[in-house]
């Protein structure tokens, strides 16, 4: 099945999708859990809709890290330390997904669903977690430390499973940067997390086009890539003022409706 084969309203409805996932991903970071789902639900079989919905967010996530680009300023740094282990966790990610068989993707892909959906769910426990944590240190007067392992290697495993498939990719970055990077605003970690997952995205892209371009839906990541790059802008804009209860929860349905219709 392809998209270009499917009716006018389900292409609005991707188009939608790609909207909202662009706008969700600058702020929160788990879009890909109202893309997939509905491209699925538009016809495509799991493996194409995985690859074309990582091209298509590639655009949406460029203009939401081009948003903050405020947030970025003097993080170089940091940003030279950590964007080698995205790129390098995105490309095993994406090989392993090329490389193992289609029907393991397929069994796979609605536990991976879910644990995005939990993770969505339990997003404000773990960012009030890090606050506390980044309170004490502030506390007991904890100075700026160099990029560690432990960063080092959390962001690889992120990148690697951000490659794979990447539903709330940017919510475990999130929580990982944010515990290991107390001296830095919320705001600016968010602004790296952007950039480390478009990074993991577009690396990934690369190889699927590279090695199996065939499993590209042109028409279904056209129109993710064009409703994201909105939607990133939107969200880098003003989607800090939206209220975060209901994206979780736009999210969280679309997450059960797509376990739901994997599993059944």
């Amino acid at each position: 099945a392809t998209l270009r084969s499917v009716s006018g309203w389900q292409q609005l409805a991707v188009l939608a999708a790609g909207i909202a996932a662009g706008m969700i991903n600058a702020v929160v970071g788990s879009g890909t859990l109202v893309t997939f789902p509905t491209l699925l639900a538009a016809g495509l079989p799991p493996v194409p809709a995985n690859v074309s919905n990582s091209v298509g967010l590639v655009f949406g996530g460029i203009t939401g890290t081009w948003g903050y680009r405020r947030e970025l300023g003097g993080q170089r740094r940091l940003l030279q330390a950590l964007a080698p282990m995205s790129l390098l966790g995105g490309t095993v990610g994406a090989v392993l997904l090329l490389a193992l068989p289609r029907a393991v993707f397929a069994a796979v892909v609605p536990v991976l669903i879910a644990m995005g959906v939990v993770l969505v769910v339990i997003q404000p426990g773990i960012a009030a977690l890090v606050a506390r944590h980044r309170a004490r240190a502030g506390e007991i007067g904890e100075q700026p430390r160099p990029v560690g392992p432990v960063a080092r290697v959390g962001v690889l495993l992120t990148g690697v499973y951000g490659g794979y498939f990447g539903a709330a990719q940017g919510v475990l970055v999130m929580g990982l940067l944010g515990a290991v990077l107390q001296e830095e605003p919320l705001q600016r970690v968010n602004a790296v997390k952007n950039a480390l997952t478009v990074m993991v995205n577009a690396v990934a892209a690369v190889i699927f086009l590279l090695v199996r371009p065939a499993a590209v839906d042109w028409t279904a990541a056209s129109l993710v890539a064009v409703g994201s790059v909105g939607g990133g802008l939107l969200g880098a804009a003003v989607g800090r003022r939206l209220p975060p209860p209901a994206l979780r929860g736009v999210i969280v349905i679309v997450g059960i409706i797509a376990v739901v219709r994997l599993v059944t």
